[in-house]
């Protein structure tokens, strides 16, 4: 990567500085982090492998859960690390390279949420339609231009941070790189990059919030023409949807749209969307979906019987 600066690495202060609270994170995050990888993993395979599982929403999940695992292991074993190390050092080049990792995959989320809404409607509002909309060309097709669209936003993303010149103070008060604490340490006047970071990351967080919520919303109004079932089992698919949703749009708006500030609580609200939330995600969508559920057991019963 061409550097724009005199500084070659960072260091990155953490979550704190305090001996007996890094070891709590430590422990506390490596198990979160475990947690993500298993869970996600047996949702990856559950999926693979299971015949029940074709359909188009779980289709969608799967790659959720494949960005969730991306997403949480662009951050979180470094932070782990780093809990036991005294030097915090991360390359100017690593440090580029995690930028763009946390934004390639942290949009490939907020693009996949948005594809298991638009599943949701169809199946919901349009059910007669649903195999020739939804089918698994269509849904193939939907999932590479996230990928594209996840690339491009992500390349809009490190072609900024390399502008940053950097020439003074290397340390990093944050767990991870990212463009806002990276802004705090460039030696130029950074409105007008702070401005293009809201216009890209902040308006993909507010707008994709905003039409998944008008979407559900939809969805939920539209029930009321289904059956006593088919609402119960709808409505119980569309509440993990709006739970993760939610978990995830929150932090991510309070992050990246909104003016050049730092508050003392960011990289708490950091933690809990790029690692809180990809560890929920596999709770939410199995303790909430009998045939997840159902299809895991009879995956493993399986496994265990042929050995």
């Amino acid at each position: 990567m061409q550097q724009n600066s005199t500084v070659t690495q960072f260091i990155l202060l953490g979550l704190t500085q305090d001996p007996l609270k890094q070891k709590m994170v430590f422990i506390i995050f490596l198990i979160f982090y475990m947690g993500t990888v298993v869970g996600n993993t047996l949702i990856i395979v559950t999926i693979k492998f299971s015949r029940t599982l074709g359909s188009p929403m779980y289709f969608f999940l799967f790659y959720l859960s494949f960005a969730d695992s991306c997403f949480s292991t662009s951050t979180a074993p470094r932070l782990i690390v780093d809990a036991l190390s005294k030097k915090n050092i991360i390359s100017y080049n690593e440090c580029m390279t995690q930028v763009f990792a946390l934004h390639l995959f942290g949009c490939m989320e907020i693009f996949v949420l948005i594809l298991m809404a638009v599943d949701r409607y169809v199946a919901i509002c349009k059910p007669l339609r649903y195999p020739v909309i939804m089918s698994r060309q269509v849904c193939v097709i939907l999932i590479i231009l996230a990928w594209i669209g996840s690339f491009i936003h992500s390349t809009a993303q490190i072609v900024l941070a390399l502008k940053l010149p950097f020439c003074g103070p290397n340390l990093i008060d944050h767990y991870c790189c990212d463009l806002q604490p990276l802004l705090k340490l460039a030696c130029m006047d950074t409105y007008m990059i702070n401005l293009l970071l809201v216009s890209n990351s902040g308006a993909i967080c507010s707008s994709s919030f905003i039409i998944l919520i008008i979407s559900y919303f939809v969805i939920l109004h539209s029930l009321r023409n289904h059956s006593a079932e088919g609402r119960k089992k709808a409505l119980s698919t569309c509440t993990s949807h709006i739970i993760v949703v939610i978990l995830f749009f929150g932090p991510c708006i309070f992050i990246y749209a909104r003016p050049p500030t730092t508050f003392p609580m960011d990289k708490m609200v950091a933690v809990f969307y790029t690692i809180g939330t990809p560890f929920l995600n596999p709770i939410i969508y199995t303790l909430r979906n009998a045939e997840v559920k159902n299809a895991m057991k009879k995956l493993w019963h399986l496994k265990i019987v042929t050995e």
